[in-house]
């Protein structure tokens, strides 16, 4: 039986995070305590910002692993941090909402997909940002898992 996709565990708001590399390493980690990645996976999410950012627009990131990462994804599964505050990922580039992503073969496109539909939203953003439980974000992306 596979994991849920998005769990409660996976959802961490208000987490006071100053810089990408910590909001990177943050997002990660909760995929690794939750065992759908094993820990070199964080490594990669670094490296893939590395080549380029994963910063969404609307005040949203969604960092994710290499094309190698594959091998070190146990389960598909995402991660959901909210830093109202913000990290800047780059040029000014403001990220309140992290969304950590782990793909199985190619199942993070579809994940991808529902959570730019989501997030494409300004209302939904808002939702996110201002969610006082993690029951909230899971209704908000309950097409997501």
């Amino acid at each position: 039986m596979a994991k849920a996709v998005l769990k409660r565990e996976n959802i961490k708001l208000n987490v006071p995070l100053s810089t990408m590399e910590e909001g990177i390493r943050y997002t990660g980690g909760i995929l690794v305590d939750n065992g759908y990645v094993d820990a070199g996976y964080v490594d990669k999410m670094l490296e893939r910002e590395g080549m380029a950012s994963t910063f969404m627009g609307n005040s949203l990131a969604i960092p994710h692993g290499t094309e190698d990462a594959k091998a070190n994804v146990l389960e598909t599964g995402i991660s959901v941090v909210t830093v109202p505050e913000g990290i800047d990922f780059g040029s000014g580039n403001i990220a309140k909402i992290l969304i950590g992503i782990a793909g199985k073969n190619n199942e993070h496109l579809e994940i991808l997909s529902n959570i730019a539909i989501v997030c494409s939203e300004e209302e939904n953003i808002d939702k996110i940002l201002n969610a006082t439980s993690e029951d909230e974000i899971m209704d908000l992306f309950s097409e997501v898992s």
